[in-house]
């Protein structure tokens, strides 16, 4: 099994969530497009819910997730040939018929070509699922130096992390946010009690003992923002 870190973010860097309706639609999609079959019709109606209108053959699997205002994360892999071009193509282009319907606009929605990190190393690994769940952080006043490896209170930290709705974060704590989307098996055999372990990291940071990976095959993270 191969294991992406899977990005993108809006065109010129613009918000490509709105409102909390934005979000939750493209929770949906995730849901919904992960499936060879066409993309059921899009609407700019707000109430989404998780429809099962036939048997499911997902072609990817979802190990963790953050939607940030203009950006998002994936932790991906494929579970058909060619099953991961194909999810992220449906995505982005599902949720920017809805986007643009919505706000009466035309053209691209996401920058580019998603990129696609494939996770090689045992430490990128180990870290990965970290980073995509800490990117909430850089809303939460006086925290934003996660990304330089650095935090004061790691428990307020872990406070806003349970708090935000729009990740895998409370999945992998056992509180069951979206647990239709995610599959927490890799990672959950690797951590086992996750909200302890993400604790401990941040523990670490704050202490200067946590390390962390931002620079992998050429992009840094911190312009992720």
């Amino acid at each position: 099994m191969e294991l992406h870190h899977v990005l993108n973010r809006g065109v010129e860097k613009r918000n490509i969530f709105m409102n909390s309706a934005d979000y939750a639609r493209f929770v949906h999609d995730l849901y919904e497009f992960n499936d060879p079959a066409p993309a059921p019709e899009y609407s700019r109606r707000d109430n989404v819910g998780f429809t099962k209108s036939h048997t499911r053959e997902p072609i990817v699997d979802i190990h963790g997730w953050t939607l940030m205002r203009n950006h998002y994360h994936l932790v991906l892999s494929e579970r058909v040939e060619g099953g991961l071009s194909f999810f992220c193509r449906k995505l982005n282009v599902g949720y920017a018929n809805y986007f643009n319907e919505k706000y009466e606009r035309s053209g691209s929605l996401f920058q580019g070509r998603t990129k696609k990190i494939l996770i090689e190393s045992d430490a990128h690994f180990l870290y990965i699922l970290h980073y995509v769940h800490l990117n909430p952080l850089d809303y939460l006043e006086g925290a934003g130096a996660w990304r330089h490896g650095q935090i004061e209170n790691y428990e307020r930290a872990l406070a806003h992390l349970s708090s935000y709705k729009w990740s895998s974060y409370s999945d992998y704590c056992g509180r069951k946010n979206f647990p239709s989307v995610i599959q927490t098996d890799l990672f959950a055999d690797v951590f086992g009690n996750y909200e302890q372990t993400l604790g401990r990291y941040l523990k670490g940071m704050r202490d200067g003992k946590s390390k962390r990976t931002l620079d992998i095959e050429g992009l840094k993270f911190d312009d992720w923002q």
